[in-house]
C-alpha cells in the first residue's frame, strides 16, 4: 500500500518529525504579554505612520470588518476569537466573542453573522454585532472538513458569487495522500454555500494559502501560498497565484515555486503543465494575510495594489520575512513587482519581537495589521509629508 507520505529512511523521519515540531512551535511562540512594542523600529515610506490600535489580542490572526466597518472581529490560534468595537480609528472596548475553538483563526463577516474556521469545522454566531457583551453559542455550519491539523487552520472569506471560500492544506511538508490521489480534499481551495452545503474544490496543488482576496475589477481570485520545505535557503518561493478559471492545477507537490520541480514527486510532472504563479513572493518569507488596496487615504498608485503580511521563516539559516510587501500589477496578473511596504519586526541579531499575519483596509482607507506573536493589532496611515 503506498504510503501518504514520503520518507525514504529513518534519519529522513527524523529530520521531518524535528522539522515538524520547530514549525509547531513557531507558530505557537508568542511575545510576553503586554510586553512594549518599539514601533519606532518600523521603517514605512514617506508620509506613512504606524501605531498600536490594541495590544491585548492573543495570537491575531484573520481580521474581518462588520458590514458597517465599526467592528473588528479577529480570529487566533489559541481557542478564542474577539471583536474590536471602533470609533474614529481606535477601540472603544474589547469582547471575546467564542473560546474554546480549535485554532479558529479564520473569520468572515455576512449578513450579520460571523463565520469562523475551527480546523474540521465552521461555525457561525448569529445576529453577533448586537450581542458582543453575550454572544450566542456557535451553530455548526459544517462539521466533515478534515480534521489534520498540519496546515489545517484556515483563512475564510466569502467570495464575489456569496460562496464561502475555504482551502485546506497538504497535512505534510510535501506529500501525496493515498486517499486523495486527485488533490480534492488537500492542497486545494474550496468553495460551499453559507448553509456548508455543495462543498467543491475550485483550484488544485495549493500547499497551503492563508490569504486570499477578490480582484475590486476582475473579480477574479488571487491568493498566497507557501512553499515546501527542506530545499534549502532559498528555494523554492512562496507564491502570488491568480485564478482565472474553475479548476486550475497549480502544481503542489509535482512542482514548487512556479518552476523547481518536485525532486521525489516531480518526475513525469512537468512545471510547464501547472499555471505559473503571478510573482514569486522569496524562499521561506511565510506569506499569509493579502488584500487589495482600493480606500481613500493612500497616494493614488497604491489602488489596486496588494498588501501581503509575511509572518516570517523558520527554518532558515538567515531569517527573512517578518514584514508586509506592497505588490503591484495588471489586473491579468502581468507586470508584477514587488517591494517592501513595512519591516522592523525583525531585530539585527534576528530574534523578532513581532510577526505580521494579515492585512485588512479600514473604510476610511487606512489599513491594519494583525500580529499573532505581539498580539496585537496596528494601524497605518498617510498624511501627505
Amino acid at each position: 500500500m503506498a504510503s501518504a507520505f514520503f520518507l525514504p529512511s529513518r534519519r529522513a523521519a527524523g529530520r521531518f518529525v524535528a522539522a515538524s515540531l520547530a514549525l509547531a512551535a513557531a507558530l505557537l511562540t508568542v511575545a510576553p504579554a503586554h510586553a512594549a512594542l518599539p514601533l519606532e523600529r518600523i521603517k514605512l515610506p514617506p508620509g506613512f505612520h504606524i501605531e498600536v490600535l490594541s495590544d491585548d489580542v492573543p495570537a491575531a490572526r484573520e481580521m474581518a470588518l462588520s458590514g458597517d466597518g465599526s467592528i473588528l472581529y479577529v480570529g487566533s490560534f489559541q481557542g478564542n476569537v474577539y471583536a474590536l468595537e471602533l470609533k474614529n480609528g481606535t477601540v472603544e472596548k474589547r469582547h471575546v466573542i467564542a473560546s474554546g475553538l480549535t485554532m479558529p483563526v479564520g473569520v468572515a463577516w455576512r449578513n450579520g453573522a460571523l463565520y469562523v474556521s475551527a480546523v474540521s469545522s465552521i461555525m457561525r454566531l448569529d445576529d453577533i454585532d448586537h450581542h458582543l457583551s453575550a454572544p450566542p453559542k456557535p451553530v455548526v455550519v459544517t462539521d466533515a472538513l478534515p480534521d489534520e491539523r498540519h496546515h489545517g487552520w484556515k483563512f475564510i472569506a466569502f467570495g464575489p458569487d456569496g460562496k464561502l471560500y475555504v482551502p485546506q492544506g497538504a497535512p505534510c511538508n510535501v506529500c501525496l495522500p493515498a486517499s486523495d490521489p486527485q488533490r480534492v480534499h488537500f492542497a486545494m481551495i474550496g468553495r460551499m454555500d453559507p448553509d456548508g452545503s455543495h462543498y467543491e474544490t475550485i483550484a488544485r496543488g495549493v500547499r497551503n494559502t492563508v490569504g486570499f482576496a477578490w480582484h475590486p475589477q476582475t473579480h477574479e481570485l488571487w491568493f498566497t501560498d507557501n512553499g515546501r520545505d527542506m530545499m534549502g535557503d532559498d528555494i523554492p518561493d512562496d507564491k502570488l497565484n491568480r485564478l482565472s478559471h474553475v479548476g486550475e492545477d497549480f502544481g503542489f507537490p509535482y512542482c514548487h515555486g512556479g518552476n523547481v520541480p518536485d525532486p521525489e514527486f516531480g518526475a513525469g510532472h512537468p512545471c510547464s503543465a501547472f499555471t505559473p504563479p503571478v510573482i514569486g513572493l522569496g524562499a521561506h518569507v511565510a506569506s499569509l494575510g493579502m488584500r487589495f488596496y482600493a480606500g481613500p487615504m493612500f497616494p493614488a498608485d497604491y489602488t489596486n495594489s496588494i498588501f501581503i503580511a509575511e509572518h516570517g521563516s523558520w527554518n532558515r539559516s538567515k531569517k527573512v520575512g517578518y514584514r508586509v510587501v506592497r505588490i503591484s500589477a495588471n489586473a491579468d496578473g502581468t507586470h508584477a513587482r514587488q517591494e517592501v511596504f513595512a519591516q522592523g519586526w525583525l531585530n539585527p541579531d534576528e530574534t523578532q519581537w513581532g510577526r505580521p499575519a494579515d492585512v485588512l483596509p479600514l473604510p476610511d482607507g487606512s489599513l491594519l495589521i494583525s500580529d499573532d506573536y505581539a498580539g496585537a493589532i496596528y494601524r497605518v496611515t498617510y498624511s501627505k509629508p
